[in-house]
């Protein structure tokens, strides 16, 4: 399994253009949620409908002192530091006795090149025009439910307790996302689900989220779509939060094969944050689980993360975060990582950034433990990264 990692497609998926990317800064997937805080621009109105446009652009400059099999430093334009690059269509119709009819439609490009990014789907099944969302659905007072690909609830859980919200670098959502891949994404006849793409976003799913006082919670069901067989292919995700004096999570989620319906992944999680004037500590610890189709052991990794935000200047946030990320079963395959950050918002919807990071890679580290978006910088060897760019919302 671990040689399936670092295959063609997968090293591809994790090179500067065509990395799998990920992307899941609090505001914008919120944003994508109905009941929950809107950014978006009005483009039209026809009828009673309103339609919205919304996106991001983000790009800026990667230094690592260490690169590939060489081992040499490597400066690179890098896309999506803080968020991924994306553009996406919202619209919002209101109907009888409260009810609220929406759809949602995001794609995922990088700036750099002008290109679509990669997909985490099952190999063969191509890169999705619309990857991130696309569905429709209803909204009341009891809350919502969407059809349709899209977001699943148990990463948006975590994204008040991640020390850096899942950030498109030096984040555990690599950790979250190859995880979650590795043994999903095979061609036909291999260990696959065609409807999970890294753990994150769902095909032929159906969702059911409210918030009642301070609890936010979803409940994710994606179809297995298997003739005479519900369990087949199918995944199913449950995620809350809790938003008071302190800030807790907690997640769940199961992959299942194609065609032996056996739990390729699962996945779990808990998290908390706790404010303290200007500051904000934050703890997560995430744990993932792989088999094969047919039930044997591939990996089991512990990602345990800790931070601080500091709002030392009303635009300005630093971080800084500690991450280990281990294989329960092969003891090598791991990376101790520090992370330190500026945010500077010059306006709400323009922020320049610089994000320093300094990896430690064990002797067999693979992207599994990795909290870069290309992957381990040099394996059994330590390395020190450097992001500074620019983060364009509208």
């Amino acid at each position: 399994m671990e040689k399936s990692i670092r295959n063609t497609r997968t090293r591809g998926a994790c090179s500067g253009a065509t990395r799998l990317g990920t992307g899941f800064a609090a505001a914008w997937i919120l944003a994508a949620l109905p009941g929950l805080a809107q950014a978006d621009a009005t483009i039209a109105e026809v009828g009673g409908t309103k339609i919205s446009i919304f996106g991001i652009i983000d790009v800026g400059f990667l230094y690592q002192s260490k690169s590939g099999s060489n081992g040499k430093a490597k400066t690179s334009v890098e896309t999506s530091g803080l968020n991924p690059t994306i553009i996406g269509f919202k619209g919002e119709r209101d109907l009888d006795d409260g009810l609220k009819a929406f759809f949602n439609l995001e794609t995922h490009f990088d700036t750099n090149n002008g290109m679509f990014h990669g997909s985490g789907d099952a190999s063969g099944n191509g890169s999705p025009l619309f990857r991130r969302q696309a569905n429709v659905g209803l909204s009341g007072d009891w809350g919502s439910v969407t059809v349709g690909r899209q977001y699943g609830p148990a990463l948006l859980a975590h994204i008040g307790t991640e020390p850096r919200a899942f950030k498109e670098q030096f984040s555990t959502v690599y950790a979250w996302a190859y995880n979650q891949y590795a043994a999903t994404n095979n061609a036909t006849g291999g260990d696959r689900n065609t409807n999970n793409d890294v753990g994150i976003f769902f095909s032929n799913a159906v969702q059911y989220r409210h918030t009642i006082g301070p609890v936010n919670f979803g409940i994710l069901w994606a179809l297995g779509g298997q003739s005479g067989n519900n369990n087949d292919n199918s995944a199913w995700a449950v995620g809350a939060s809790y938003t008071g004096p302190v800030t807790l999570s907690g997640s769940y989620q199961v992959i299942k094969d194609e065609a032996t319906g056996n739990n390729n992944v699962t996945h779990a999680g808990v998290g908390a944050a706790v404010p303290y004037g200007p500051f904000t500590f934050k703890t997560n610890f995430l744990n993932a689980k792989n088999e094969t189709r047919a039930g044997a052991k591939v990996s089991d990794v512990d990602s345990l993360s800790l931070g601080v935000d500091w709002k030392w200047h009303p635009k300005n946030t630093a971080t800084l975060a500690y991450y280990h990320n281990q294989d329960d079963l092969n003891r090598n395959d791991e990376t101790d990582n520090i992370v330190i950050s500026n945010d500077y918002a010059v306006r709400p919807d323009t922020t320049f950034y610089v994000q320093m990071a300094h990896i430690d890679a064990g002797s067999a580290a693979t992207i599994k433990t990795s909290i870069v978006a290309a992957g381990i910088p040099a394996v059994g060897e330590a390395a020190t990264l450097l992001n500074v760019g620019i983060n364009f919302r509208f």
